[in-house]
């Protein structure tokens, strides 16, 4: 017993023993987890950390980068700007230029018309003089020989004296005399009748010679259009006495005439830029040239103007503002960009834009400041206002005009006064004025003070003001500005930056270091440095500037005037030159031109093509070409003649595919007559669905009316038509057919559905990579319950979606989608989609958050609850402290891969969509319909 009891005790002590071990085997094994596990925690914290790390990093990178960009926008920002500013400024400058040129024409005009009008007296005078001498002079002929016939033909004829005048008429009761059977009513001797005077065939009482008549004018229309008018008109003067003259005056009228040109429409005078005055009339010229008649209308800021009392037409074009007006309650203005419209039945024309801007003259930007200057030094002063048009400053000291007599001082046009060598004379009270043709201005008061210099020490240079970033046109005038001060007394020089010479045309140096360039040239663009030096030391000071001139566009090769027959081509060619580089648009008819099938724009719109040409591209075509600098316009009239007689369009064209590499086209032969024209044909062929830029074109002879095309691609879609061409020209294209090369039908399309209400769905898919694949698709949809609901629609290769609408309120319908081509179908690719469920969510007006079931997918997914089940079991039996441990076999449902039909038969889908407000997951089912049962056949 006893050993039997140490037995047991010693099983025990080994089974305690073999539970400690165990136990210490499982510490440690629970010790060496919770290390992994620890070791594994801190992977993931320093994983996160670098990643927190290079988040940071990041976020900085990008906050440096955000700060980079802002910067260059900043710059960007100012760099605009500053052109934006400078562009004004040059504008002012033009317009103030203009306004000089102008005044200095007018004068030259007035001057010149003075000359003329003195010249052209003297000449009239002197014709008149000798008209009178030679009127005279035949007169006292006439009437020696009237006396002569008196002396001998006495008794013949009773004889009376000439009347006062040509225009008397004769005595009523004295018979009218005759010598020789010559009447004499007035004058009348060898064929010459003066009765308001009538020589040689030639008769003036308001004025008809040789036929042609002139006192309302008339002449044989060709002699007229051909060498003018000659307009010859007798002046009589009252109480012309005998043997006293006539004034004859001769004059001609030179009628110009062009017959190329006389139905082109085109402008004599555009609109110009101007600047208007309150309250003051305004007009706007606009001369057009052309066949009649022609109708101008105007448009202010593209918007078509109404004409009034306000605004009127007049009969040359010129629009007159009676009254220019700026309301301020409104803020509304006549200012803006007015155009001038010119149409004839040839087409429209568009006129430059000109920019009409509104007098003002508005506070000072800039005040002059107070300073002290040493004497002997140098002054500057300066305000600045920007004023439409640019304000004339002066300036005043202690409210007196300044005296610029003194070459010490340098006013500058932007408002800057400089004084060299100050004096104490100089010193006082200043301030600028600026005033133009809408106000008056006075700035801000400064003092100048001058102190009494010590002794003279030595002084760096200092530049006090260097020349400014400046853009202006062709033909302006550039002041940089340079004033630098030191002791000694710097010198100011310039050069350029690239080294080239300034050049002395045109360049002077205003006051003591300013630099003047007029009448600038594309030349004179450049980097500019102001230099002041120290006399007698290389010590000196720069500064830079850059000055751009700009260039308005003008033309290098115009557009010209064609005339095409219809089916025609032609080509306008259009190329201007200016700084910068113009950008050229194309209008027709006055409206902007946009490419189509038979329009091209290529070369940067240099060049406009026009192929197949109908009576609807007869128009007026402009090329404007716009840059900062200014616009210019030209244009061309493209008119449709009847021209030679084209060959008729091919007919009978047919396609057939011989191989998957190769298709044969034939057509019909043309009559004799018609071919006789015909010296060759031109097949064009491209893949279905490519632009008009990638077909090919190949020669047929004028023989052959078969043509094989090889190397094509395999069951891709061509498109073909075919041109005849004569000496002439081309005929218009046959009728374009299609035809697919062998090798296969289309792969079946993936589509998708989405279901749009309760009687709607829409369907859309993929569209083949390459262009030809396929011809088109065929939409087809029917009932499931109501056979009779069905329907098809035939879709283009490049539609990608369809919407199937007006179908029956919550039903399933089974859709199909097929791609076809000149082979055959494409296998059908089916769905079942039911309407029900959107249909009540769309009805209901709630948005749907839940993740419902895409159509997207091919198959449907089969919930499985059972391993959900089989893990609550396993916690359960762990907490209840169940030692053994049992094995859950579940049988899991076959996947759907497994789940088929009969052989060749692909299972149909049903879409049901889910509620929002229901709690479980979209439920997929698979509808197997029964495969078919052939009689006599037994099923399991």
């Amino acid at each position: 017993m006893n050993q039997e009891r140490d037995q047991v005790r010693d099983q025990e002590r080994d089974q305690e023993r073999n539970q400690e071990m165990n136990q210490e085997r499982d510490q440690v094994r629970d010790q060496e987890r919770d290390q992994e596990r620890n070791q594994e925690r801190d992977r993931e914290r320093d994983r996160e950390t670098d990643q927190e790390r290079d988040q940071e990093r990041n976020q900085e990178t990008d906050q440096v980068r955000d700060q980079e960009r802002d910067q260059e926008r900043d710059q960007e920002r100012n760099q605009e700007m500053d052109q934006v500013r400078d562009q004004e400024r040059d504008q002012e400058t033009d317009q103030r230029d203009q306004e000089r040129d102008q005044e200095t024409d007018q004068e030259r005009d007035q001057e010149t018309d003075q000359v003329r009008d003195q010249e052209r007296d003297q000449e009239r005078n002197q014709e008149t003089d000798q008209v009178r001498d030679q009127v005279r002079d035949q007169v006292r002929d006439q009437v020696r020989d009237h006396e002569r016939d008196q002396e001998r033909d006495q008794g013949h004829c009773q004889l009376r004296p000439l009347p006062a005048g040509p225009l008397a008429p004769p005595p009523a009761q004295t018979p009218p005399p005759c010598v020789d059977g010559v009447q004499q009513d007035g004058v009348q001797q060898d064929g010459v009748q003066q009765d308001g005077v009538q020589q040689d065939g030639v008769q003036q009482d308001g004025v008809q010679q040789d036929g042609v008549q002139q006192d309302g004018v008339q002449q044989d229309d060709a002699d007229a259009a051909a060498a003018g008018t000659l307009l010859l008109r007798l002046i009589q003067p009252e109480g012309l006495r005998r043997g006293g003259g006539a004034f004859i005056e001769l004059s001609v009228k030179l009628k110009s005439s062009s017959v190329l040109g006389a139905s082109e429409l085109a402008f004599l005078t555009e609109p110009s830029d101007v600047i208007a005055v309150r309250d003051r009339p305004l007009m706007l010229d606009c001369q057009v040239e052309g066949e009649g008649p022609i109708t101008i209308t105007w448009r202010r800021n593209g918007v078509p103007m109404a004409t009034g009392a306000r605004a009127t037409v007049l009969n040359n074009g010129t629009l007159l503002i009676s009254n220019f007006s700026k309301r301020r309650e409104s803020n509304e203005t006549d200012a803006g960009e007015y155009d001038c419209a010119a149409q004839n039945h040839y087409g429209m024309l568009i006129s430059r834009k000109a920019r009409v801007q509104l007098a003002s003259l508005p506070k000072f930007l800039s005040q002059p400041r107070s300073l002290a200057v040493d004497e002997g030094g140098v002054a500057r002063l300066s305000c600045q206002v920007n004023g439409i048009p640019e304000a004339s400053i002066t300036w005043q000291r202690d409210r007196r005009p300044l005296s610029t007599a003194d070459h010490r001082y340098t006013l500058l046009p932007n408002g800057v006064l400089q004084i060299t060598s100050v004096q104490r004379a100089d010193g006082g009270v200043f301030r600028c004025v600026a005033s133009n043709i809408a106000n008056t201005r006075y700035s801000h008061e400064a003092q100048l003070t001058v102190t009494v210099a010590g002794s003279k020490i030595y002084k760096e240079p200092v530049i006090l003001s260097g020349p400014q970033n400046l853009t202006i046109n062709v033909h302006q005038t550039a002041i940089l500005e340079c004033i630098a001060t030191g002791n000694p007394r710097p010198i100011v020089s310039w050069s350029r930056l690239d080294g080239r010479s300034i050049g002395v045309e045109g360049v002077q140096v205003l006051g003591t270091g300013n630099l003047m360039i007029s009448d600038a040239t594309l030349q004179h663009s450049g980097i500019y440095v102001c230099s002041a030096n120290r006399p007698g030391s290389r010590s000196r000071r720069t500064a830079l500037g850059r000055l751009v001139v700009q260039a308005p566009p003008e033309f290098v090769q115009w557009p010209q005037s064609v005339s095409r027959p219809a089916g025609g081509s032609a080509v306008f060619s259009c190329t201007a030159a200016g700084v910068p580089e113009p950008h050229l648009i194309w209008l027709k008819n006055g409206k902007l031109l946009s490419p189509s099938s038979n329009v091209k724009l290529t070369d940067g719109n240099m060049t406009l093509a026009i192929t197949r040409i109908t009576p609807e591209d007869e128009a007026i075509y402009q090329c404007i070409a716009e840059n900062s600098a200014g616009t210019n316009q030209a244009s061309a009239r493209l008119a449709i003649s009847q021209g030679p007689e084209l060959p008729e369009a091919p007919t009978g064209l047919r396609a057939t595919a011989l191989s998957p590499n190769s298709l044969q086209l034939t057509w019909d032969q043309q009559e004799e007559r018609v071919g006789q024209q015909v010296i060759g044909y031109v097949l064009h062929i491209r893949r279905l669905g490519e632009p008009d830029g990638a077909e090919l074109q190949e020669a047929v002879d004028k023989n052959t009316f078969k043509h094989d095309f090889n190397n094509l691609e395999a069951a891709t879609t061509y498109s073909v038509y075919l041109k005849a061409y004569s000496a002439l020209g081309g005929s218009q294209q046959s009728d374009t057919v299609t035809a697919t090369t062998l090798g296969g039908v289309p792969a079946p399309p993936s589509f998708f559905t989405k279901v749009l209400n309760q009687t709607a769905m829409q369907v859309y898919w993929e569209l083949p990579s390459k262009p030809g694949k396929l011809e088109g698709f065929r939409l087809e949809y029917r009932g499931v319950s109501n056979q009779d609901i069905q329907g098809q629609e035939i879709l283009p290769g490049h539609i990608n979606t369809h919407t199937i609408s007006h179908l029956e309120p919550a039903a399933v319908y089974n859709v199909q989608l097929v791609a076809f081509n000149g082979n055959g179908d494409s296998p059908p690719s089916r769905r079942l989609v039911s309407l029900s469920e959107g249909g009540d969510a769309a009805a209901a007006g709630r948005s749907c958050n839940c993740d419902q079931s895409d159509g997207s997918t091919s198959t449907l997914l089969v919930g499985v609850h059972g391993g959900l089940a089989c893990i609550l079991c396993c916690l359960l039996f762990i907490l209840l402290g169940y030692r053994r441990r049992k094995a859950a076999s579940w049988e899991a449902p076959p996947p759907l891969s497994d789940v088929r039909g009969p052989k060749g038969h692909t299972p149909e889908s049903l879409e049901l969509s889910q509620r929002c407000d229901s709690a479980p997951p979209p439920v997929m089912v698979m509808v197997d319909p029964p495969p078919s049962v052939e009689p006599g056949a037994s099923t399991r």
